[in-house]
């Protein structure tokens, strides 16, 4: 899969350091790999969502998430929020697809 855009982890993990290692190890599984369908994304990460047409992954035990809109047809993957799990629970990412 292609991962767009890695800034805006980098951006997220200067701000929350303890983010940075799970987010790299995410962006790492997702660039090595390919899914086909949502699927095949939950056999490599079991707690993955979806919420409407995006996808949304726990980060760092569940401390951080990381919102992204998938193409499995393309392998692109659209990074479109990384949040704290407080972030998250506002609910304010939702009017921003």
């Amino acid at each position: 899969m292609h991962v767009l855009s890695k800034p805006a982890l980098i951006a997220f993990w200067k701000k929350h350091h303890d983010a940075e290692n799970p987010l790299q190890a995410w962006f790492k599984t997702m660039e090595s790999k390919t899914f086909a369908h949502f699927k095949d994304l939950r056999a490599t990460f079991a707690s993955v969502d979806t919420v409407d047409d995006l996808t949304v992954f726990n980060i760092g035990g569940n401390k951080y998430r990381l919102i992204a809109r998938i193409h499995y047809n393309r392998k692109k993957v659209y990074i479109q929020a990384v949040l704290t799990h407080q972030e998250y629970d506002r609910g304010s990412w939702k009017q921003k697809k």
